[in-house]
């Protein structure tokens, strides 16, 4: 796991033997799972730890100074074998963690994984976002709703904010078009109660290409049509005609 502890090194973020002893269980356990269930296209030990592991990791970089997320509300939407939320979790006990998957194996491994890691205060929920959001145990109760490699940036943000309380936040892991998919954004958050804080540039030990978390506040409450219905954000975005 060198790796992995030198790239968390460089995010200023300090691993003890408990999160690499536990992050290597994790390792095996997807590796073992995807032979079977085809989980995620990155099986080598070295991509599992740079694109999964450390990738997760760096989604604390959106964190403000002194502001911490033990006791936080936070929902890792189409989180797929786990990422970023179970990485975060295993750094960040305190989480109140939702993990929100609409793919019927890739939950029955989230579940597995969880027990395997004997993680506290996780959900798994087998559900799409856009159903998701118009439930009201879930409409508007998270501090932080999260996700990578979910979506173009409109889509994935009615996706997002309306799960999240007003004075929470979205984070959004995206790649070198991060800055163009947030002008694209602009009527969509003006749509879903959102406004764009900060994109934060993410250089990670072993790829060449920079990859940004967007930060968006939730500011308004989110019109009661949003979600709309499964499929239709992705359908038709909420892009300015």
């Amino acid at each position: 796991m060198e790796e992995l502890i030198a790239g968390a090194q460089d995010l200023r973020i300090p691993l003890t033997p408990e999160h690499v002893a536990a992050l290597q269980h994790y390792q095996v356990q997807l590796i073992t799972w995807n032979e079977r269930f085809n989980l995620t296209a990155i099986t080598d030990d070295i991509g599992i730890q740079v694109r999964h592991f450390l990738d997760s990791f760096s989604c604390l970089l959106a964190l403000e100074a002194g502001e911490r997320l033990a006791g936080k509300a936070i929902i890792d939407v189409g989180t797929g074998a786990g990422f970023p939320g179970i990485p975060l979790k295993i750094l960040c006990p305190g989480i109140r963690l939702t993990l929100l998957e609409a793919t019927a194996k890739k939950v029955r491994f989230l579940r597995h994984i969880v027990g395997e890691l004997a993680l506290k205060d996780v959900q798994v929920i087998h559900q799409r976002a856009e159903a998701l959001g118009q439930e009201p145990r879930h409409r508007e109760r998270y501090d932080w709703a999260m996700a990578r490699a979910v979506a173009d940036l409109p889509i994935l943000l009615e996706y997002l904010l309306p799960l999240v309380r007003i004075g929470g936040r979205a984070l959004a892991q995206k790649g070198e078009g991060a800055p163009s998919e947030v002008q694209r954004s602009e009527w969509a958050l003006r749509q879903l109660g959102g406004q764009t804080r900060r994109l934060v540039p993410v250089d990670l030990r072993g790829l060449t290409e920079t990859r940004y978390l967007v930060v968006v506040d939730k500011i308004a409450a989110t019109p009661i049509q949003y979600p709309r219905r499964p499929g239709m954000p992705a359908k038709r975005p909420l892009t300015e005609a």
